[in-house]
């Protein structure tokens, strides 16, 4: 049977299948990039109290080939997903896509880690297949438009399902027919809402799919069924999470030309904190630097275009958890101690010396402005300080802060553990199936005690 009364879904499945990214050297070194932040955050995040939960909770026990990060445990393919992808989330440390509005790496690079246990093949393939899965992730979210998120779903979640599908079937070279069975079945399992930001089920959500991506994958090339027309249907995917402002052009047009994890590109973070939050981060730090005490201030205001803040759930926040999620008490960290640090988003309740200023500070929007939407110069942020002496500041950040280079993060985050030293150079380099052989055996260790 064929796909060919479904022309978007065949084409969606013929652009992922047929793809060749490793011709274009600035992808690679982005994805390179990419995953040593994702290495990072998830070996940091399997010390967490929540992934030992997880881990507990859906049977990490159980036996099998596929490793669990920071761990010399080995369980399950589609447990290790889930895992590995919750504690690559949990710090609110890993990186984000503008086209996603969302997080990939977490979900689509422990899809493929996992399947690592039932497929041999080489560290080239997987870097390949990691873009390739970006960019299905990252054009499906453009086709949908501004509501899908706006109406509460998380796309990390709802679009990573079929990322991490993508991906895999990019990786074993499937056929077009079982490719739309796959991204089908993935679309089906398509789940996660914003409600949940700022508890446990945030970070569960991109373990999740990174689950449902990988059994989606395997169940399509096992021979099991399901719909061939997904983008298709008058009950497909966009009807169902687009609200009306779909745009399916946007799902293929310039494939790859150039690939989105090149332009717009990764954010890669610069502090552990819902990333909405990091423009107020930038200033308060920046203020700091220039001497601006506490004390001084009066009242400020932060000013966003309709629809930036929309991930910040949180104004006052009882715990630092939640205060990942809470620009006031970001800017007020930042401000007074001139860094955000791990140890500011942890489950210990909130400093009141940074909730005092945190409580000073309030939000409006500037209804005038473009809606921020997934074009980054949509997005701003102004912060109007009063001072007790009635002079005012005024500071202006467009876009999103980030880091270029994440190997003092990948230090900083595994606390330079020894056991994972050489894990940077050799993401950067390797291409074997001997190397990442390697690299799975440099991952699956046990981690310092004391790392997070």
């Amino acid at each position: 049977m064929t796909t060919t009364f479904a022309p978007l879904t065949s084409a969606f499945a013929q652009a992922i299948i047929s793809a060749d990214p490793l011709e274009d050297p600035a992808a690679v070194d982005a994805a390179r990039a990419a995953i040593i932040d994702f290495l990072a955050c998830a070996i940091a995040g399997a010390r967490d109290r929540t992934t030992g939960i997880l881990a507990d909770a859906i049977g990490a026990h159980l036996p099998g080939e596929a490793i669990l990060l920071g761990s010399t445990r080995r369980t399950d393919p589609l447990i290790a997903a889930f895992v590995n992808g919750h504690a690559g989330h949990v710090l609110d440390y890993d990186d984000v896509h503008a086209s996603v509005r969302g997080h990939p790496t977490t979900v689509i690079v422990p899809a493929l880690l996992a399947f690592a246990a039932e497929r041999e093949f080489s560290a080239n393939a997987l870097v390949a297949a990691y873009i390739v899965g970006l960019e299905a992730m990252a054009r499906l979210g453009l086709s949908l438009g501004s509501k899908h998120y706006e109406n509460g779903f998380h796309a990390t979640a709802t679009l990573g399902t079929v990322g991490a599908a993508a991906a895999i079937a990019h990786l074993t070279r499937a056929s077009i027919d079982e490719t739309a069975i796959a991204l089908g079945l993935a679309a089906t399992q398509s789940s996660g809402l914003r409600l949940q930001f700022g508890t446990d089920a945030k970070p569960f959500h991109a373990g999740m799919a990174a689950r449902s991506g990988l059994l989606s994958a395997r169940l399509a090339a096992a021979g099991f069924g399901g719909a061939r027309d997904f983008l298709d249907h008058p009950t497909g995917f966009h009807s169902a999470y687009a609200f009306g402002a779909e745009h399916p052009s946007a799902l293929t047009e310039n494939w790859g030309s150039p690939w989105q994890i090149v332009a717009p590109g990764l954010t890669l973070k610069a502090y552990p904190c819902c990333t909405a939050s990091h423009p107020v981060a930038s200033v308060g730090i920046g203020l700091n630097e220039e001497g601006l005490g506490a004390e001084a201030i009066e009242r400020i205001t932060f000013t966003y275009p309709p629809g930036a803040d929309a991930a910040l759930v949180v104004s006052r926040p009882t715990n630092g958890i939640e205060a990942r999620f809470s620009p006031e008490y970001v800017f007020a960290a930042a401000l007074i101690d001139g860094a955000l640090r791990l140890d500011h988003f942890d489950e210990q309740p909130v400093a009141p010396r940074l909730m005092e200023l945190a409580r000073r500070t309030h939000r409006r929007h500037d209804d005038s402005a473009p809606r921020m939407s997934s074009d980054p110069r949509t997005r701003f942020v102004i912060v109007d300080i009063l001072l007790h002496d009635g002079s005012t500041i005024q500071r202006r950040y467009d876009g999103l802060p980030g880091i270029t280079d994440p190997t003092e993060k990948f230090r900083d985050a595994t606390a330079c553990h020894p056991a994972y030293a050489d894990i940077p150079s050799l993401v950067r380099t390797m291409s074997s199936t001997a190397d990442l052989r390697r690299l799975l055996a440099l991952l699956n260790q046990d981690v310092a005690p004391n790392l997070v």
